[in-house]
């Protein structure tokens, strides 16, 4: 029996990346974003689930590259993330697209396709139009570009950049755009017409469908929620994280719950140990923040400190017992906790939450009726 487990409903990111291709429309691509292991999700199974429904995957690094390629049935898989020199040769052989952000680290990927029998390396150019983390700054972007093209073996199939308040702040975001898309023209007039443009994430996809580029890279809104609440009902959450009841004890007033007592019985309650904690991922920040799990189709509040391997609740007057599911995010019953309910009382945010769960939890898929086996 599992002691904490995620439920990943594949058919609704299935659903999820269909209604993102339509709202970017026919001629915007797919680049699904699966790094993390597919946010939380697993992610050899969600490529499985989306291989011949997207153009291509996204990924942090080439160890996620090399999980999830033979899975995507010959979808090109891009490192979104900056290479190290000494994963250069492997991610040449294996036909990966690193993003490059200078003429020195594209001149290595050259030096490699020399010594691979003429192997011609794809690469995407990053351009830093804001974000100040990869590319080339935006005011060299055009000298750079025309430096790597000289490069033996290299081909820039692809630009792209990254957006820092997508989520926060449309006003700079829409000039990001509009930066960003005057820097594209001019670099198809250097010569790069058939490169891929991406630069969208989930919120920009959402909220500025209309300057998509040719390529967008949804992630969060893949697995059903939402950085913008507003375009949340067009999206079906695929995550539910369950966990069980170890023991039920009947608390007498004045008791306390949990380390450093910050919690006192104030009067006599019935509580319940349960099989998780910050080990697994609930976050610790979640103490004495009102924080709830439902039982018995119910909310019950969390008692006292989260510790490493468990967590207390309130069930008074709730039927528990050892065995019982408890939800910590989805539904049961008419009640439903939502992942950004325990993102803002934790003060973090979605993708730290959904990150964050631990390996020690059993992920199960399944996909419409057919179960599978945990991953």
């Amino acid at each position: 029996m599992l002691r904490s487990w995620v439920e990943v409903d594949l058919a609704a990111i299935r659903q999820n990346a269909a209604t993102l291709s339509a709202i970017a429309g026919p001629s915007v691509k797919i680049m699904a974003v699966v790094k993390a292991n597919a946010y939380g999700h697993g992610a050899t199974a969600v490529v499985d689930a989306l291989a011949g429904k997207v153009a291509m995957f996204g990924v942090a690094n080439l160890a996620e590259a090399e999980e999830i390629f033979p899975h995507t049935r010959g979808a090109p898989v891009c490192l979104l993330s900056g290479t190290l020199p000494a994963e250069h040769a492997a991610i040449v052989q294996r036909g990966f697209i690193p993003v490059v952000s200078s003429f020195e680290e594209a001149a290595q990927y050259s030096a490699h396709a020399a010594h691979s029998s003429g192997a011609r390396v794809k690469v995407h150019l990053s351009l830093d139009t804001g974000m100040g983390r990869l590319g080339v700054w935006q005011d060299d972007a055009i000298a750079v570009a025309r430096k790597i093209m000289t490069l033996p073996g290299i081909e820039i199939t692809g630009i792209g950049s990254h957006l820092p308040v997508a989520d926060e702040d449309p006003a700079f975001t829409s000039a990001q755009l509009t930066r960003f898309h005057v820097l594209v023209v001019q670099l198809r007039g250097i010569g790069l017409r058939d490169a891929l443009v991406h630069i969208e994430n989930s919120a920009a996809l959402l909220a500025f469908p209309k300057i998509a580029g040719t390529l967008a890279r949804p992630g969060l809104a893949l697995y059903g929620e939402s950085p913008l609440p507003e375009f949340q009902s067009r999206l079906a959450p695929a995550l539910t994280w369950k966990t069980r009841v170890v023991l039920v004890r009947d608390f007498g007033k004045g008791r306390g719950v949990s380390y450093g007592r910050n919690f006192i019985t104030p009067a006599p309650m019935r509580i319940a140990t349960l099989a998780v904690g910050y080990a697994d991922g609930y976050p610790r920040q979640l103490s004495g923040k009102d924080a709830a799990v439902l039982i018995g189709g119910k909310r019950c509040a969390i008692l006292g400190r989260v510790t490493m391997d468990q967590i207390m609740a309130d069930v008074t007057g709730v039927t528990a017992a050892p065995g019982d599911e408890a939800v910590l995010i989805g539904t049961q019953g008419s009640e439903t906790i939502p992942v950004r309910e325990l993102a803002t009382l934790a003060g973090t945010i979605v993708w730290d939450i959904f990150t964050g769960i631990g390996q020690r939890v059993a992920r199960l898929h399944r996909d419409g009726d057919a179960g599978r086996e945990p991953s």
